[in-house]
């Protein structure tokens, strides 16, 4: 890393403070806290106001409440960033989440994040079937770490995929190689 810190305009959305410390460490930027679930209508406001001026990257634990997080942010703020650090990258000791992901994973998932537009098809259902990655773990696990989407069920890859604007021929390519 050296003296000279990469400088992240966007504000991060983390989880706690254990987050915040490592972001602090790695990149010179801002963080905010959910803590957990207690995500509340004060810090999603927050949230709003700021994607406005500066942006949001939203880097949540790869399980189950980190996802529920996300959620909630994006129902609120469809138009943020979103960054992935992959489960595999963020497994501890005791626990899973950004506080014990491997540095350059986490440096990865900001350097790769995604701008997720919501609402707009860039690809359909049939085109998703045609794929043949329902029921194929593997193509689908392929799938989301070419676009670094995270991880999830089928479904959250067709609407990751729809809302990163991520069409039928990109997916093809990937799962040509």
């Amino acid at each position: 890393m050296g003296d000279y810190m990469q400088k992240i305009k966007e504000v991060i959305v983390v989880e706690g403070k254990t987050d915040s410390a490592i972001i602090k460490k790695l990149f010179d930027a801002d963080t905010i806290e959910t803590h957990g679930l207690a995500l509340d209508d004060k810090t999603l406001d927050l949230i709003s106001q700021i994607n406005e001026t500066r942006g949001i990257i939203i880097l949540t634990d790869p399980d189950y409440p980190g996802m529920k997080i996300r959620n909630m942010i994006m129902d609120r703020v469809p138009n943020v960033q979103q960054a992935f650090v992959a489960k595999k990258d963020a497994i501890g000791e005791k626990k899973l989440g950004i506080a014990e992901a491997r540095e350059e994973a986490i440096v990865e998932a900001l350097n790769n994040k995604v701008t997720f537009i919501k609402d707009e098809e860039s690809i359909t259902w049939n085109e998703f079937i045609s794929l043949d990655i329902i029921g194929n773990k593997q193509r689908r696990m392929q799938v989301y770490a070419a676009f670094h989407l995270g991880y999830g069920n089928v479904k959250t890859l067709f609407k990751r995929l729809n809302m990163a604007g991520i069409t039928v021929d990109q997916v093809k390519e990937v799962l040509s190689k």
